[in-house]
């Protein structure tokens, strides 16, 4: 399942940002509020054990996406798409 950041809780200090070796999260240019790409986020599996964002963001506002539900299996084979020249660190 990819991750959303829930802009209730978010308040901009870009801890989140640093943390995403995806490129997943983004800053909303309109409310300079971040935003987790469905597309991009592999919720770090092949980078770690757990999503990065969680233990960045000190108020909580990373959270599974309901709406863009995925099995472990399914974000391998996205962060292989998304790093084809490499091979995972954490399967």
């Amino acid at each position: 399942m990819s991750l959303r950041i829930n802009e209730e809780y978010c308040v901009a200090c870009g801890l989140c940002l640093v943390h995403c070796k995806n490129g997943a999260i983004k800053e909303n240019d309109q409310t300079q509020l971040y935003y987790i790409d469905p597309d991009r986020c592999t919720e770090c599996v092949g980078w770690y054990d757990e999503p990065k964002c969680y233990s960045a963001c000190f108020l909580s506002a990373p959270e599974a996406d309901p709406f863009h539900k995925e099995t472990k299996e399914q974000l391998l084979v996205k962060w292989k798409k998304l790093h084809p020249s490499k091979n995972p660190i954490v399967t």
